[in-house]
């Protein structure tokens, strides 16, 4: 199991990448300083740290330059809303591995993170050794990835996906995906709906997804894994 420091002092942003970031199978540590995330550097190894730039007491590049100094070998992952090109020259010349500016979506973060697992040599499998078969959604950048690939849909079948995604393992009434991707008041033949589920079926497939858009005769749809037929 690969294990994940996350260092930043802002609750509503450390929780939900702790929650995230645990659902994708990693040990998860939250510290809210630069000086206990030194101090849990030196003693307990991570294989990627997680590092907000804006810290209460210690500035997170002096965190960062400090720990390569000191000898620490893991990933380090800048966040920070410093998004110029100075800033991130800085962070890269001080010892990080990758960059990444707020705001960022939380499967971006995720593709970030097992590509420096890959790097670092502790990813193992196809899904970046989390054991992740599913497929992940970033609603607010309204994009979908499968492990590190994007999976490039049309504005529909990303609604779809989105619904589906949300309510994984159960059915999604055809009425309701009608109502909410479409309209309420559309007219037109529901065929559209079976149209655009044998499009995306045939992306995610494409894009080597074990998840499946399965039919519920009479009713409407559900994502399922592999495991779930």
């Amino acid at each position: 199991m690969a294990r994940v420091l996350i260092v930043e002092d802002e609750e509503d942003i450390a929780f939900p990448l702790v929650r995230t970031l645990e659902r994708e199978g990693y040990d998860v540590e939250w510290i809210d300083s630069g000086t206990k995330a030194l101090e849990q550097m030196r003693s307990t190894f991570a294989d990627v740290v997680i590092l907000d730039l804006g810290l209460p007491d210690i500035d997170g590049l002096e965190v960062c330059q400090r720990a390569r100094k000191e000898g620490f070998t893991g990933a380090i992952m800048i966040v920070t809303a410093r998004a110029g090109e100075l800033d991130r020259v800085v962070g890269l010349d001080y010892g990080a591995d990758d960059y990444l500016a707020k705001p960022f979506g939380l499967a971006e973060l995720q593709a970030r993170v097992r590509a420096l697992l890959r790097r670092t040599g502790q990813a193992g499998g196809e899904d970046g050794g989390s054991g992740r078969t599913e497929i992940a959604v970033d609603h607010d950048a309204r994009r979908a990835f499968y492990g590190d690939t994007e999976v490039s849909l049309t504005g529909k079948e990303f609604d779809v996906l989105d619904i589906l995604v949300a309510h994984r393992g159960k059915v999604v009434s055809r009425d309701r995906l009608m109502a909410e991707v479409w309209d309420a008041n559309w007219y037109g033949s529901t065929k559209t709906l079976d149209v655009t589920i044998g499009r995306l079926r045939s992306k995610l497939e494409g894009a080597g997804v074990s998840e499946r858009v399965v039919a519920v005769r009479g009713v409407g749809f559900r994502l399922e894994g592999p495991d779930d037929a």
